[in-house]
């Protein structure tokens, strides 16, 4: 499975969001430390999900980075996080 379909399942199965985009940015950090060849290393997500209400944004990072603490430890070097509930979205 590619880093970027697991950390779609692990969102997906832990916040049900209503909005998730998953964009890898790999290419963008060439050379840039923790940028390998094969990518899969820099992703930003936009996520929106009822669990974030009335959560600060510290504590919405939080959840996002606690699920995905296996690949934020192995396979991931940067995630750019935009975490909202329903009715923030811009």
């Amino acid at each position: 499975m590619s880093v970027a379909d697991a950390i779609r399942a692990k969102l997906l199965s832990r916040f049900a969001p209503t909005r998730l985009e998953l964009i890898d940015e790999s290419e963008r950090h060439a050379g840039h430390a923790g940028a390998r060849p094969e990518g899969e290393t820099h992703f930003r997500v936009a996520i929106t999900a009822a669990a974030f209400a009335g959560l600060s944004r510290v504590a919405r990072q939080r959840l996002v980075y606690e699920t995905l603490a296996e690949e934020l430890k192995t396979r991931v070097h940067a995630l750019s996080l935009d975490a909202r509930a329903p009715g923030e979205d811009p």
